[in-house]
């Protein structure tokens, strides 16, 4: 008996044969690292040529502003690229979601810029496994959708953030929006190099403390000075020993101080929390509300708190467990083993889980060392992860996935 419908077949031979690999090596060509905005613009060009092979209401949508805290204490507006949105049949019974990211972390001063293949057939390219692979077989795999006839049962929306490398700030809100009512949705982060996906998720929370003391001479006069570095190192220590089952916490960089005669009266402190529950979230909420206002009062300090947990924790609820098994049968089906186990990283997903909607976020390329010089792409793993979409889609498409 065969495991796949005449519509199904046709489908998977077309996903399969796109030029994957071409389109791939052609984005990885361009950096676009978050900050760099003339590449994400460049960027963002190629992405709507390219996925204006698919109908609907296609756009680039300008990014939400964005404030960051600068070296020197500062807050001040920071710049991101523009956001591709596409809308396909807002109208039809099923809807879904596929998200992705054209930025990457290597900036347009990285040495990191070209890529080359490796003796074992994979490719060293900036981004091609987070995620440019993972974007060309999304589009691949939404072609031969609308080449199937269950096409007219499928609407759905894919939005490609320009700043999911560091937070998704500027894209939150409209990843909530789209979000809103969607049957399921599927992230394009790459898959571990065996193809196991990511499972449940920790969340995250970024935090600059800015310290503000008072000057004055380390020889004369130091006690009527008010040393913010030395407050800054008294928070970073508090704030550390939060840590707990359940909640890392990472005192990252102090920014500050000055010459050697000169108690410093500004510092700040960054620091990153990684929250396992919603429960850990207020633990690490009060931890920083009590570090903040005991260190103000034993240092006599003023302390700016600037910052967000940006990203909440993703649990595997009963919803994702219906469409992880989906994915699973798929795969089964295909030749394909799927797997999946939690991991300390965050993604979009989170933020899509934290809507209600079900989400498997690691539906891109197989490949490894993401985030460094030596980031590879398995080749043949992009049709193999082309075909696992579509399948997956025309499944959710047909009625198969009830969340």
């Amino acid at each position: 008996m065969t495991k796949f419908s005449a519509i199904e077949q046709a489908a998977i031979e077309q996903a399969r044969d796109a030029p994957m690999l071409e389109r791939t090596q052609a984005w990885t060509a361009i950096n676009s690292g978050t900050r760099n905005l003339a590449g994400l613009a460049t960027m963002a060009e190629m992405l709507a040529g390219a996925f204006a092979s698919l109908p609907g209401r296609l756009t680039l949508v300008p990014p939400a502003p964005v404030e960051t805290v600068t070296a020197d204490g500062r807050v001040e507006a920071i710049g991101h690229g523009r956001h591709l949105h596409l809308a396909v049949r807002p109208d039809a019974p099923v809807q879904v979601l596929l998200t992705g990211h054209m930025d990457t972390v290597f900036g347009a001063d990285h040495p990191f810029q070209q890529g080359r293949w490796l003796e074992d057939g994979n490719l060293n390219a900036p981004g091609a496994a987070d995620m440019k692979g993972g974007l060309s077989l999304m589009l691949a795999a939404l072609e031969a959708v609308e080449a199937s006839p269950l096409a007219a049962r499928l609407g759905y929306e894919v939005l490609i953030n320009s700043d999911e490398e560091t937070g998704s700030l500027s894209s939150r809100v409209l990843i909530e929006q789209v979000a809103r009512g969607k049957t399921a949705a599927l992230t394009y982060e790459p898959a571990l190099p065996d193809g196991t996906l990511a499972g449940a998720r920790g969340g995250t929370g970024n935090f600059s403390l800015v310290v503000h003391g008072r000057s004055a001479h380390a020889g004369r006069n130091p006690e009527e000075g008010r040393n913010a570095l030395v407050a800054a190192a008294a928070l970073a220590v508090r704030l550390a020993d939060a840590r707990a089952p359940g909640l890392s916490v990472n005192p990252a960089r102090i920014d500050g101080g000055g010459p050697n005669n000169v108690v410093p009266d500004l510092a700040i402190l960054h620091v990153n929390f990684r929250p396992r529950d919603p429960e850990s979230i207020a633990r690490a909420q009060t931890a920083l509300d009590d570090a903040a206002a005991a260190v103000s009062a034993a240092h006599d300090v003023r302390i700016e708190v600037h910052g967000s947990f940006n990203r909440p924790p993703k649990p595997i609820d009963p919803g994702a467990e219906k469409l992880f098994a989906l994915v699973q049968q798929a795969g089964a089906d295909l030749g394909i083993p799927i797997a999946w186990k939690a991991t300390g990283g965050v993604c979009d997903g989170n933020n899509i889980a934290a809507c209600g909607v079900p989400v498997v976020d690691t539906m891109g390329a197989r490949g490894g060392a993401i985030h460094s010089a030596e980031e590879y792409l398995i080749p043949e793993s992009l049709p193999e992860r082309a075909a696992l979409s579509v399948l997956t889609l025309l499944r959710i498409a047909d009625g198969s996935f009830r969340p």
